[in-house]
């Protein structure tokens, strides 16, 4: 493991549980299960922490960070929906679960907050590469800058070179105000 993915390890699955927890416990209170009681929301803070914890030792594909935030979402959901139920509902020994609907939209979600956790991944691995360890590259550039030499002017024959018309270069300066007096000629 990488110093930057170890030193990371710990903030990374902070901010996955973060959002895992937020968008779970939102998405129970939003579909009528009420707010949730608070050692239950450390709890699927704790889950979601420790899957991320377990799979982020260093940089994570697509398919990883997705298939972890649709597994912490079912187990949120899971976790919520049998602990906290909706204060309507009546829990029974063989718990039916709302439709296909729901489904759906914790499927949607999970995909959602997966694409946006991974892009925020890479992104965070990009810097990474590209501030820390580039270390030699920036060594070699400050130790030894290459010499610049300036351009050779060349000085344009007498031959080549109009008068100065002011009158051709006076429309192109003056773009305020009224338009200029026209000298009778």
């Amino acid at each position: 493991m990488t110093s930057a993915a170890s030193a990371l390890r710990v903030p990374r699955a902070i901010v996955f549980a973060t959002l895992c927890i937020v968008v779970s416990a939102g998405g129970h209170a939003l579909a009528g299960g009420g707010p949730l009681p608070p050692h239950l929301a450390v709890l699927g803070a704790m889950i979601a922490f420790g899957v991320a914890y377990a799979l982020n030792g260093r940089e994570r594909g697509v398919e990883v960070v997705l298939a972890a935030t649709i597994g912490s979402q079912v187990l949120l959901h899971e976790l919520f929906s049998r602990a906290a139920p909706a204060p309507h509902m009546t829990v029974s020994a063989d718990h039916a679960h709302p439709g296909l609907g729901m489904a759906a939209i914790h499927l949607v979600v999970a995909l959602g907050t997966g694409w946006w956790l991974y892009r925020g991944e890479s992104a965070l691995w990009l810097m990474i590469r590209l501030y820390g360890g580039r270390r030699p590259v920036i060594r070699r550039l400050l130790a030894g800058a290459p010499e610049v030499t300036p351009p050779a002017w060349q000085a344009v024959p007498a031959a080549d070179v109009r008068p100065y018309g002011g009158w051709e270069i006076l429309p192109v300066l003056r773009r305020r105000g009224p338009p200029p007096a026209r000298h009778a000629g």
